[in-house]
């Protein structure tokens, strides 16, 4: 009789399993019966499936990171000159908006740019010439903290040109300009 009542009990199941599958504890019994016990397979890539171990092994291996604990100073493999690390100072700054359009889809990035070095005139087409091959290089980071950590890791220094801050603007109400009040009464005479 026990035996009886407890599978009754098992078969009927608590309202809190309908609503909330991921808890329900289903019998595999009865599991086509209860929509809330149903479980899709999970998708496999064939590639996966059909590679070799050491494959896998190897593909595991490519989708990891490499953490590097300690910062790496790369300025004597870079091929850079030290000329150009050691006396070479780097401007890191948020590029203004252009003026002549009232948009700002271009300035939610920071440039790195080098300091200028001597420039002249070439007298065949009158261009101007450089002998520094870092002049015109502008690299582009999401934040300034990339840029920074990017010439602490090539061994440059640099400084931080931090943007102005602009004035909240403030909207005015046409309906100013006819209030009358002794601040803004102007006599007409």
């Amino acid at each position: 009789m026990l035996q009886a009542v407890g599978r009754i009990a098992s078969l009927s199941k608590p309202n809190l399993s309908r609503s909330l599958p991921s808890l329900a504890i289903c019998n595999s019994r009865y599991a086509s019966s209860d929509p809330s016990c149903l479980k899709e397979a999970p998708i496999i890539d064939t590639d996966a499936a059909i590679a070799l171990p050491e494959e896998q092994r190897s593909r595991r291996a490519l989708e990891s990171s490499i953490v590097v604990p300690i910062k790496v100073d790369l300025s004597p493999v870079s091929g850079v000159p030290e000329e150009h690390i050691k006396t070479r100072r780097v401007r890191i700054y948020q590029p203004p908006k252009n003026a002549m359009q009232s948009g700002t889809n271009n300035i939610h990035h920071w440039e790195m740019e080098f300091d200028t070095r001597q420039r002249w005139e070439n007298p065949l087409m009158g261009w101007t010439s450089t002998g520094d091959p870092l002049s015109n290089m502008k690299i582009e980071f999401k934040s300034p903290d990339e840029a920074i950590e990017h010439c602490e890791k090539n061994g440059w220094c640099w400084y931080l040109d931090e943007p102005k801050i602009e004035k909240e603007f403030k909207p005015k109400n046409y309906g100013v300009n006819f209030s009358w009040n002794r601040r803004t009464r102007v006599s007409t005479k």
